[in-house]
Parts: structure tokens; sequence; C-alpha cells
């Protein structure tokens, strides 16, 4: 009976500090217990419901979108390992052939320029008309053939263009010389070294070779 009555004190010992712990629970600051006087949930934007609606609408729409730019991104993955492992001939692209007279200065224009040089010439300016020229010529053949004369190539580089036939690429390599001579090199050019370059001029321009 002892025993009993024990226990019985140490349930009711337990119980009143778990009604006081329940007690200084519910007395804590910042805990909220009493839901009744929440504020409603702010009222849902006009703008929802169109895109809602608009998205049901499209919602067909987008499944095909999404399985085509899957399959456009498993297509371009495939063609990049393909062009890695496949020989490169097969990605080249044919070029037309091109008849070596589109290298060829138009006649009209070559008048032109050795009327130019001729003034330059006559003015006793004989390095700057040689010169002229020269630059000329490469202006006109990277305005024909901009793929094989590049802006990087000097005048050397295209003298030695194998795609040029060879009478005009020895005549253009001959007035590249005299030009690297006198307009660069300093050295003085005369009535003489002018009429040689002119000769190359037009071997160049007007050449039986280019046909």
């Amino acid at each position: 009976m002892q025993g009993s009555g024990v226990a019985t004190t140490a349930a009711q010992t337990a119980e009143q500090k778990l009604a006081a712990a329940h007690a200084a629970l519910l007395k804590t600051p910042g805990i909220q217990f009493d839901f009744g006087n929440a504020p409603p949930p702010p009222p849902t934007p006009t703008w929802i419901e169109p895109l809602i609606r608009l998205l049901q609408a499209i919602g067909p729409v987008l499944k095909y979108v999404f399985w085509g730019g899957l399959i456009l991104g498993a297509a371009l993955i495939l063609y990049f390992i393909v062009r890695e492992l496949a020989p490169a001939s097969w990605f080249k692209r044919k070029r037309a052939e091109v008849a070596v007279t589109d290298w060829r200065p138009e006649a009209e224009t070559a008048r032109a320029l050795l009327e130019d040089a001729d003034g330059l010439a006559a003015a006793g300016r004989f390095e700057e008309a040689i010169h002229l020229l020269l630059f000329r010529s490469i202006d006109d053949l990277r305005g024909r053939r901009p793929g094989a004369v590049k802006p990087a190539l000097t005048s050397r580089d295209i003298a030695g263009l194998e795609t040029l036939p060879a009478a005009p690429r020895d005549a253009f390599a001959r007035l590249a010389r005299a030009v690297e001579l006198t307009f660069f090199g300093g050295r003085p050019a005369d009535a003489e070294a002018f009429g040689a370059a002119r000769k190359d001029y037009e071997a160049f321009a007007f050449a039986e070779g280019w046909r």
C-alpha cells in the first residue's frame, strides 16, 4: 500500500510539472498559439489568371517545342561528333572554278592608273609613281579575289602565289622589287626606273598570260 501511495504522489508531481511547463510555454513571447486573428492572404494579382489561361491554351504546343528543341540539341551534338571523326573533305564546300581572267585588272582601270602614275612622274615624284602602280595593283587583286589575296599578305607573298599566271606574276614581282628599293629602301628613282616599272605594270595588267 505504501508503494502505491508513492507512485500516486510521483504521478501527481509529474502532472504538476507538465502543467507548469505548458503554462510557461503559453506565456513565452514570440510564439503564437491562437491563429484565429491571422491576416488573410493577399489577393491574387489580376494578371495571373490570363497568364494561367494562356499557359493552358499553349500547353499542347509547348510539348512539341520541348521535344523539337531536344531533338535539335541531339542533332547538333551528333554533328560535332561526326565532324571531329569524319574526314575534313566531307565538310569542305565545293568552290566553283574561277577563270584566271578574274585576276586580271579591268583595262579601263589599268589605263586610269597609268595616267595617275604618269602625272606623278611628270612632277618628278618617281618613287611615289612606282609605289602607286604597286599599291593599286594589290588593291585591285584584293578586290577581285579577297579569299586568295588576304590583307595580311605582303607584296612578296602575293608575288609568290602560284595561282597567279607565270608571266603576270613575274612582272608583279619586278614591280614589287622596284618599290622595295625606291619607296621603302630610300634609293632615288629616275625616269628610267619609272619607265621600267611602268612596263612591268603593263606586262602585269595587259599580259596575254592571263588567258
